[in-house]
């Protein structure tokens, strides 16, 4: 999925503090093969300079209708034309408020209304500028013309204020864009994720769990949300923040996991199982913190419920199953007896331990089983480019 490769993206700044973040979004442009032309409004020049943008863009920085560009005169219908996407980031509320009306008195408004690209506006303004009537009736406008809003994050903002109107992280906006461009082949499909590790107390302060970060679980619901798909993600503790269009139901233990999964996979056209759930808990929960009096404690451990398993005995016609096996050693033969055992039509297998592929890494190595027989072996990737991969396969196997 390389829906920037060599295309050209235009970053429009508006004048507010968060400017200094459009370095940062603009090198992700770059980083995933676009080339980036900038235009700015002359406020946002105070907060960063035109040369920063020209530097690492490469291309002269639009910010007057009237300055002479060296063979390209007409820059606002000729950058317009060539546009795979605009984005706004920051947009402020005068940038909004002139776009919701048409005004073009600028060099970034002008070209702006030349763009027939998809458009993204990324507020960022003061709390309650931000949730101002007006600014709300103009982003609103925008919407149902057209425009896709990112949404700001909430937070301390410069003005010390404290609530909605920080601009959406650089990766957020990043993704998404890139969303916008992805097939949309699971368009109102349910699909449920399950991610992260789960924790199995033994008293108030200590528990079982795993080394699982999450990371692949979160990268298949991201996925599957940009594809279209209505994705629940039940998840266990992470450090990571909700995908943008996911509804996330968090859990800690591997019965809270099985009761929300057990929920919500009934009318799920695809479950996909990539949570590390602790196989044992403790058969007794101390209600206080245990004292280090004996020199030795023994635990008594029972099972816990076999998620995967039940999954594969509710499984209805036409519903897609999928899990994931981390091994330590015989990976192909306890990946084909996991996938016969729990009546799933695709394993993702991998081996745990190194540092490339695995619970913590930002990159995997899996082996693909499928129910019929057949086996894949993909090449080291990210997990993001994996969670695709496995979503096309899923996706074959819908048809």
């Amino acid at each position: 999925m390389e829906p920037f490769k060599e295309k050209g993206i235009i970053l429009g700044l508006s004048g507010g503090i968060a400017c200094y973040k459009s370095v940062e979004l603009m090198r992700l442009f770059q980083g995933a093969g676009a080339y980036v032309r900038v235009a700015m409004t002359r406020n946002a020049t105070r907060f960063v300079g035109p040369s920063t943008f020209e530097a690492i863009s490469g291309y002269p920085v639009f910010t007057d209708m009237f300055t002479p560009a060296s063979g390209d005169p007409m820059r606002h219908v000729s950058w317009a034309e060539k546009a795979y996407a605009a984005v706004i980031a920051p947009a402020t509320a005068n940038i909004i408020g002139k776009l919701a009306n048409g005004i073009a008195d600028d060099a970034l408004t002008t070209l702006m209304l030349a763009v027939t690209a998809p458009k993204l506006i990324c507020p960022a303004m003061n709390t309650h500028m931000y949730e101002n009537r007006v600014v709300q009736r103009n982003l609103d406008v925008l919407e149902k013309d057209g425009y896709i809003i990112v949404e700001p994050g909430e937070g301390e903002l410069a003005c010390k204020t404290v609530g909605p109107g920080r601009l959406a992280d650089p990766e957020r906006i990043f993704t998404r864009l890139h969303d916008v461009f992805l097939p949309k082949d699971f368009f109102g499909k349910k699909v449920v994720v399950t991610a992260g590790p789960t924790r199995e107390p033994l008293d108030p302060v200590r528990f079982i769990s795993n080394p699982s970060s999450g990371k692949m679980g979160y990268a298949v619901a991201r996925a599957a949300a940009g594809r279209g798909a209505h994705v629940i993600l039940v998840s266990g503790p992470t450090e990571l923040e909700a995908p943008a269009g996911v509804r996330r139901v968090q859990v800690a233990t591997a019965q809270e996991m099985a009761e929300a999964v057990f929920a919500e996979a009934g009318n799920a056209d695809a479950v996909i199982k990539v949570a590390a759930v602790s196989d044992y808990r403790p058969v007794k929960v101390v209600p206080h913190k245990v004292k280090k009096d004996e020199e030795q404690l023994s635990l008594e451990l029972a099972r816990t419920t076999d998620i995967l398993a039940e999954l594969g005995a509710r499984k209805k016609t036409g519903q897609i199953l999928a899990g994931f096996a981390a091994e330590t050693q015989d990976l192909e033969e306890n990946a084909i007896a996991k996938l016969a055992a729990k009546n799933l039509d695709l394993i993702a297998a991998n081996l745990v331990g190194g540092h490339d592929s695995g619970f913590v890494s930002d990159t995997n190595r899996i082996r693909l089983f499928y129910k019929n027989g057949t086996s894949e072996e993909l090449p080291l990737m990210d997990k993001n480019e994996a969670a695709h991969v496995l979503l096309d396969r899923i996706a074959e196997l819908g048809k």
